[in-house]
């Protein structure tokens, strides 16, 4: 049994049919198509540089100030310890437990599953404030799981362009029958890459079904101190350190907290298909911000999208919205919203768009209207 992920401390798909209609709802006070010029690819080299001239974007400035810590204070940064003791926000648990029976109900429940651990380290301390799922996407089997590690690293971006503080803390993966310690197939990997987290050490659990007197209790209860049990479900908790021989039992406790990756989960299956597209879009684009939209009809009905948008000058953006493999792309001149024939990968799309947009402001104003026109 083992795990594969492959992540420092930073946290560092499929081609789909033709969309000819966007969502309802999206606000464009006149749609129009406007036409992508077959021969883009030649303009590419040429405007390159003044593409990037245009864009002229500072670097990292979609981050945003470091949060305070969980005291609510911002302090001088303290030496990291050995951890003693790990926190978890009461939504990540609650969602590590409703990710975990919703896999064993599903047609792969009988496979290995995980989630990569997002939070603070503070001195002997971990807080745990996200678990990113290992996707329909991840390679596995009853006794060995192989994260889907190109969404969680996009999933890594999104949420550390919130807060810059958060970092990868471990990881937790489940195992067959109630086997709840890391076997030497864990140990063998884990080892090797915990000397790439903060500390040099992580956090480790591992997911089993236990049966019992407590498998129906509605409230999630403490076995030992470093395990929890739910309806048949515990996770049981490890720390281990760059030079550790074994892993060693570690503390858990609850606080009242969220779950950053909750507005995530509805649109993972989404970010799994669009996740190469995104990780090229956020390496060259600085000012990429990235949020779920949810669109509500009259009857109760709800959609949610993955929605990308690319500012540029003078009130201009480029926005794709994305659906399972599906992907709508649209631009902005500052007054109206015009839908642009695109299909995926998204950032074929949208660097194809962005040449198309250079190539405009190299024409003469005459020859530019006429085009204007031409798209009416």
């Amino acid at each position: 049994m083992g795990t594969t992920h492959g992540y420092d401390d930073e946290g560092r798909l499929a081609q789909a049919e033709t969309i000819e209609a966007g969502p309802t709802g999206l606000p464009r006070p006149i749609r129009r198509n406007l036409p992508m010029w077959l021969n883009v690819i030649s303009f590419v080299q040429r405007l390159w540089q003044r593409l990037q001239a245009w864009l002229d974007l500072p670097a990292k400035t979609m981050a945003i100030a470091s949060a305070p810590g969980p005291a609510g204070e911002l302090t001088k940064p303290k030496a990291l310890r050995r951890l003693e003791r790990v926190w978890f926000s009461s939504a990540t648990v609650k969602s590590l437990f409703d990710m975990f029976a919703e896999h064993r109900q599903s047609d792969r429940g009988e496979e290995e599953t995980g989630w990569v651990l997002l939070g603070y380290r503070r001195e002997a301390e971990a807080v745990v404030l996200a678990a990113l799922p290992a996707g329909s996407f991840r390679e596995a089997g009853i006794a060995h799981v192989r994260f889907n590690t190109l969404a969680q690293a996009v999933a890594t971006r999104i949420l550390r362009a919130r807060d810059r503080q958060l970092t990868v803390l471990g990881v937790a993966h489940t195992h067959p029958g109630s086997l709840r310690h890391p076997s030497r197939g864990d140990y063998e990997g884990d080892s090797q890459w915990v000397c790439q987290l903060r500390g040099r050490e992580g956090v480790f659990g591992i997911g089993t079904v236990e049966r019992g007197d407590q498998e129906e209790l509605p409230i999630v209860s403490q076995p030992t101190e470093n395990s929890w049990q739910w309806r048949g479900m515990r996770f049981t908790w490890y720390a281990l350190a760059a030079g550790d021989r074994q892993y060693r039992p570690i503390p858990v406790q609850v606080i009242l907290g969220e779950d950053l990756a909750a507005s995530l989960l509805p649109v993972w299956e989404t970010l799994e298909y669009h996740a190469a597209g995104l990780e090229e879009l956020f390496h060259h684009l600085n000012r990429l911000s990235v949020e779920v939209l949810t669109e509500r009809s009259e009857d109760g009905r709800s959609w949610d999208y993955l929605s990308i948008r690319l500012p540029l000058e003078s009130g201009q953006a480029i926005q794709a919205l994305l659906d399972g493999p599906k992907m709508w792309l649209y631009y902005e001149d500052g007054q109206r919203t015009y839908e642009v024939d695109g299909e995926p990968p998204v950032d074929r799309g949208v660097f194809l768009l962005l040449a198309e947009l250079a190539r405009r402001r190299e024409l003469c104003p005459a020859e530019e209207n006429n085009i204007v026109e031409a798209t009416r």
